[in-house]
């Protein structure tokens, strides 16, 4: 199969130039995930091999839209609607309730979904928020993502049957989608909620917030600890006094950062910014 014989520099130049682009981390022997992922920018470029495409990254003028296309090639984005239904419905019973409580006179909530890819996760919010009976309040939902190819999928809000069998309520579905031919069309109540722009976690994030809520799931793990100390230390700056970090399952600010109280919320794990 052609493409497959990469040589050892070619290799350590994909890791160093991948993390300089991106801060994702290929550890260990990606290979095959570099095969998989680039092959299809290899063959669009007509080049023999990945060594080729070294060669062209590698050069000094090599233009914008295929740096951009390498990282959005190496962006893992797998995401589902409502994923991991424990966080949800500690959301739904726990932490949204208490901050409708303290948000009464301003009857505003701010929330960050970072490392939104399609944007399932930032509409999966939008949807439980106006099934609380929030559609009156003043509601921002910022999503956002390195991959400029994912930000435009999830502000176009349309998606495959695949898409919305996986852990969208039919109930859901039917209220809040209309039929887009052989797609599913988010409506504009839901859409209107949610912003999505291109953003690099490893930039400084003063602009951003302030939150009464981050997502930040499932993100974390492809970065190296100094990097994830900072990010962590960043999102902190952009939470109000008392609003809450949500991290995946496998994820933790433990031994990164002692910013967060860390809570048991119903039966997940929030980090709350005192």
């Amino acid at each position: 199969m052609a493409g497959t014989d990469l040589q050892p520099e070619s290799y350590r130049f994909l890791q160093n130039y991948v993390y300089r682009e991106s801060g994702i981390v290929l550890d260990g022997d990606k290979q095959y995930l570099l095969e998989a992922r680039l092959m299809p920018i290899m063959q669009s470029l007509r080049l023999g091999s990945l060594n080729d495409l070294c060669t062209v990254l590698g050069s000094p003028n090599h233009d914008s839209l295929l740096k951009r296309q390498v990282v959005d090639a190496m962006t893992t984005n797998e995401t589902f609607f409502f994923r991991d239904p424990a966080q949800y419905d500690a959301l739904r019973s726990i932490v949204l309730p208490a901050l409708i409580a303290q948000r009464q006179d301003t009857r505003r909530l701010s929330f960050w979904s970072a490392a939104s890819s399609s944007g399932q996760e930032a509409y999966s919010l939008a949807m439980m928020l106006l099934e609380m009976g929030l559609g009156d309040w003043r509601i921002k939902i910022q999503g956002t993502d390195l991959s400029t190819k994912m930000v435009d999928r999830a502000r176009a809000g349309r998606y495959l049957q695949i898409e919305v069998n996986r852990g969208l309520p039919a109930s859901c579905l039917i209220k809040y989608f209309t039929r887009a031919g052989l797609e599913w069309q988010l409506k504009d109540e839901v859409r209107r909620l949610v912003e999505f722009s291109v953003f690099d976690l490893r930039e400084h994030m003063s602009a951003l917030g302030p939150f009464d809520l981050v997502f930040c799931r499932n993100v974390l793990i492809y970065f190296d600890m100094e990097v994830k100390r900072r990010i962590l230390n960043e999102i902190h700056g952009t939470l109000f006094r008392g609003g809450y970090l949500l991290l995946g399952g496998s994820e933790t600010t433990l031994n990164l950062t002692n910013r967060f109280d860390r809570q048991i919320l119903g039966q997940s794990v929030f980090y709350q910014a005192p």
